[in-house]
């Protein structure tokens, strides 16, 4: 297992539904709540591409999580994250929303006007919208001291390279297996002595 587990006694890993890691540490991260095991680290997200998540985010699999700030600008040195679809409700078990769930895509930017889709695929947690609760968490944190920060803001982050089964898509690679691929065609170049 990688060093980012350290937190979890031996034998437990880290595999949260979309439940859990709402109600279990957004939610808890949201109300400036403590929680255990504390794994999951605040990142900001911009600056780095997904490749570069390893030894940032907590990893377990071929998965990385972390906390960052909503935000809309979620571009990076060699591309950028699109959403995809709607955004869909996370429930309990019971039937409850408890959060909000958005899919994005990773492109990377080739060329001034060029752009490639990646397999890396981002979800995004954020707590539902309310617009009451917001009004009146400004005024709690003011009474407190803290107006300048608003952790309502806060977004749990899941982010992994989707691998492709025997369907029509297998022939898509990512960035990454295309750059390890044409480095293999070097050897077949020969060079002068």
């Amino acid at each position: 297992m990688g060093d980012n587990n350290v937190n979890l006694p031996p034998g437990f890993r880290f595999y949260p539904t979309d439940e859990e890691l709402v109600v279990h540490f957004l939610h808890r991260k949201a109300a400036l709540l403590p929680f255990h095991p504390d794994v999951i680290p605040d990142l900001d997200l911009y600056p780095y591409d997904p490749w570069e998540l390893d030894g940032k985010a907590m990893v377990e699999g071929n998965k990385w999580y972390f906390f960052s700030r909503k935000t809309q600008n979620w571009i990076t040195e060699n591309g950028y994250w699109k959403p995809l679809g709607v955004d869909e409700p996370v429930f309990t078990s019971d039937g409850k929303k408890v959060g909000m769930k958005k899919h994005y895509v990773f492109y990377v930017r080739e060329a001034p006007a060029a752009e490639v889709k990646t397999n890396w695929i981002m979800q995004e947690f954020r707590l539902p919208d309310c617009g009451s609760t917001s009004s009146s968490s400004g005024r709690s944190s003011k009474r407190r001291g803290n107006a300048h920060i608003d952790y309502s803001t806060w977004v749990l982050c899941r982010v992994y390279e989707r691998i492709h089964d025997d369907d029509n898509d297998s022939t898509e690679l990512s960035t990454l297996d295309e750059v390890f691929l044409s480095l293999d065609d070097l050897d077949e170049i020969s060079l002068p002595n």
